[in-house]
């Protein structure tokens, strides 16, 4: 890792909290804003695996991200109808070092999701490349490490 830290764990734990909550509102527009053009948002099912030849639970780069929030915005996501009732929390917030011009921050999710086919937990460590564009911390890449990715899962149909 190269390069000087551009963010402090104030700053980055401030991003990582109205992200949660812009999620948690289904404001995708806003959500999807915090991305860099060049971003990828990946849920692996092996961490250690490379995407691009094993499976994902979610591996996808800006277009399809893009895809994704329309995709949700239509109201015809029936795994949505209604849409589910989110509540995330944010913890173990740390600044884990420099990538170029990024500041990768790891942290925790806690997500709680209500349905009517009960309530489920989705937990796990999450690793943010954050990139500052025209003054404002953007989101260049988030991989979320689900504690139970190895296991079958019930669907998820929201943002992680």
């Amino acid at each position: 890792m190269t390069a000087a830290l551009d963010i402090d764990v104030r700053e980055a734990e401030q991003f990582l909290y109205r992200e949660a909550r812009l999620a948690d509102a289904f404001a995708l527009e806003e959500w999807e804003a915090l991305w860099t053009d060049d971003a990828v948002y990946h849920v692996p099912v092996d961490p250690d695996a490379d995407p691009r030849t094993h499976m994902s639970i979610v591996f996808d780069n800006r277009g399809r991200i893009a895809t994704r929030i329309k995709q949700l915005q239509t109201g015809r996501r029936h795994s949505q109808r209604p849409p589910s009732r989110l509540c995330r929390s944010v913890t173990n917030v740390e600044l884990l070092g420099a990538d170029g011009g990024d500041t990768l921050v790891g942290s925790v999710v806690q997500i709680l999701e209500s349905r009517d086919r009960g309530t489920t937990w989705w937990v796990g460590r999450v690793t943010h490349r954050l990139r500052r564009v025209e003054g404002e911390l953007r989101m260049a890449a988030k991989t979320v490490v689900l504690v139970d990715s190895d296991r079958s899962l019930p669907t998820m149909s929201f943002l992680v």
